[in-house]
């Protein structure tokens, strides 16, 4: 990769998830057939620690089981009760302890009490971070952040505490609020590959006609490469003709927008006015 920076592998649990019709969960792991070809592959707890050792990556993730919204609470205790058991065969078979930092996963949807019982099985293990998973997989946002509510207080103040699959401005303030140092997510680059931008005034559909004579940058107030040296105009050109690079200043924008927003929470944190940045960025990014 020629990437000289931190790097972080997910397990596969969460890309077993979103293969729901083409796997079978069972305790020695996952069986499943590729989206692509139907060929068949299996991912055990071992197998997945080999991998990840093999990759060596800075971070690894144990494996673990998401499952989705909404679910039943009786699955859902067996499938939380199921990662604690695979985060325990990860911790015996991983390698690189030395060089590789490994984090276990809390699981337990979008019940309190089983997020509780498996932020205590997880941090019993004694793992180097700990992640939370499945939020953000359709519920509503005031329900995730109870769930955050119920379960951060549990994890080790000591110990990074990573929120999973989480992107957006707002979903970044509110998980910094309640006590998670680090998140991950497609978004930026997702939207980005359709032309949607984010800005400090919320977001901007670059190929939509009205920008096709707006010769201003995607956002006056950010210098990323994208809005020091192009033009709304030409990167709705740029989509528009098909070209890959306008889709990739996108991308590049968003992604600096979003590292400017973490620089900012963390240094509202330093000022102890984190709710206040949350009140002033809301307003004037159209968020309630």
């Amino acid at each position: 990769m020629n990437w000289d920076r931190g790097i972080l592998t997910d397990s596969g649990g969460f890309q077993v998830f979103s293969l729901s019709k083409l796997r079978k969960i069972t305790e020695e792991g996952v069986h499943f057939n590729s989206h692509l070809d139907g060929s068949k592959h299996f991912l055990s707890p071992e197998k997945v620690m080999e991998i990840e050792n093999a990759l060596g990556a800075d971070i690894i993730m144990a494996f673990d089981e998401c499952t989705p919204y909404p679910f039943s609470y009786e699955y859902t205790r067996d499938s939380a009760n199921r990662t604690a058991r695979w985060a325990e065969r990860c911790l015996k078979s991983h390698k690189n302890t030395d060089k590789q930092s490994l984090f276990g996963i809390v699981q337990g949807g979008m019940y309190a009490d089983l997020r509780q019982m498996s932020a205590r099985d997880i941090v019993s293990l004694g793992f180097d971070g700990y992640a939370i998973g499945g939020l953000s997989v359709g519920e509503p946002g005031p329900l995730m952040y109870e769930m955050l509510e119920a379960t951060v207080p549990l994890l080790p103040d000591d110990k990074a505490r990573y929120l999973m699959g989480v992107g957006s401005p707002d979903y970044l303030i509110e998980g910094s609020i309640r006590g998670i140092d680090m998140f991950d997510c497609v978004l930026p680059t997702r939207i980005g590959r359709n032309g949607t931008a984010m800005t400090s005034r919320g977001r901007v559909i670059v190929r939509d006609a009205k920008y096709a004579r707006d010769f201003s940058p995607i956002d006056p107030e950010c210098d990323c490469y994208a809005c020091r040296n192009y033009t709304r105009a030409y990167i709705r050109h740029l989509v528009k003709a098909g070209e890959m690079f306008g889709l990739r200043l996108v991308t590049i924008h968003n992604i600096y927008f979003l590292l400017n927003l973490m620089k900012s929470i963390r240094q509202a944190i330093i000022n102890d006015r984190l709710l206040d940045f949350k009140v002033e960025f809301f307003e004037k990014y159209g968020l309630k």
